[in-house]
């Protein structure tokens, strides 16, 4: 397709901007975000600098869109073949692949740019290799050529995590460590999830997910079982670590028991794509909701309510 046909696709200027815009993926972003802040809420205890939380969370913005543009570029092939994803610029010819690329790159030296002098190195550092392993790794190495493609490249998208903590420390910890390990446990029971609802076109193009080179039944059980050790490891934030408290372990409990509720339900009903709809769609408000938990248990108002409560706990016991 050449350049002027790509380019009658657009009438105006706005066009244009909703063509690049879209190239990003936005819907994903504000997931990796709220991950993002709830890491710096845990490490800052609640008193975040406004600066630097805006700062952070641009930077973050700029590089996964970098990351979704490159993405968006070396899939251009299967996207085209693919109903779900055949309307995107790349495949629609909306946008040229070199002009996505000048795109990508220039979110990514904003996205480093920001970090690294409002921020610090090692938060910009962390992003950059966010970019780096989805591209080189997951998008290149993996997502074509084995079923736990998603497992591996779950690492991606739990960066963001680091990249919080590291923001407001200036380094890791075992609690930043941990809030990667979530994200990275989550990950493969929400795509499992998506792909066992769109199995076929993953299959029509070759794309090796799980449900499509096994059966259904082996995924929702990989689904069960990682579910299995996602929802306990959730706790350890509470205890022995003790980086969050009784609100948090609240959140934690309730969003945990409907994940696995949905989990066991699909594990039972392996071929109903609404069980695994419901699944994947949970799997999205869970991890917002969970990262919307950290932020609230880390507030000063939320330590004096708890404390409070306590007190008012103990008062009570006494008098028994």
């Amino acid at each position: 397709m050449t350049e002027n046909t790509a380019t009658r696709h657009h009438q105006n200027f706005r066009e244009v901007i909703h063509s690049y815009y879209q190239l990003t993926k936005p819907r994903i972003i504000p997931l990796l975000l709220i991950t993002t802040a709830a890491s710096m809420s845990i490490a800052a205890k609640g008193n975040l600098n406004p600066i630097l939380v805006l700062a952070t969370l641009a930077g973050g913005t700029f590089a996964t869109a970098s990351a979704q543009t490159i993405n968006c570029i070396y899939d251009r092939d299967i996207d085209n073949q693919m109903e779900r994803t055949q309307h995107r610029p790349l495949p629609s010819g909306r946008v040229q692949p070199n002009h996505a690329l000048i795109f990508a790159i220039a979110l990514a030296c904003i996205s480093f740019s920001l970090l690294g002098v409002f921020v610090n190195l090692i938060s910009a550092a962390l992003a950059m290799s966010g970019i780096f392993f989805y591209i080189a790794v997951y998008t290149h190495l993996l997502k074509r050529h084995t079923p736990y493609n998603i497992v591996i490249g779950g690492a991606a998208g739990a960066i963001p995590a680091l990249v919080g903590w590291a923001a407001v420390t200036g380094t890791l910890s075992w609690t930043a460590w941990l809030l990667f390990g979530i994200v990275f446990l989550w990950t493969p029971p929400h795509f499992w999830a998506l792909a066992l609802m769109i199995s076929e076109d993953y299959a029509k193009v070759g794309v090796p997910m799980l449900p499509v080179v096994t059966d259904n039944i082996t995924a929702s059980k990989q689904i069960w079982l990682y579910s299995l050790v996602l929802i306990p490891s959730t706790f350890l934030l509470v205890y022995p670590l003790h980086s969050t408290g009784v609100i948090y372990g609240c959140f934690a409990l309730v969003l945990g028991a409907i994940f696995l509720k949905k989990a066991w339900v699909l594990l039972h009903n392996a071929e109903d794509k609404q069980a695994a709809r419901s699944l994947f769609l949970f799997s999205i408000l869970y991890m917002m909701l969970l990262s919307a938990g950290m932020v609230v248990d880390s507030l000063d108002i939320s330590h004096q309510l708890t404390h409070i409560l306590y007190q008012s706990l103990a008062n009570v016991i006494c008098l028994y």
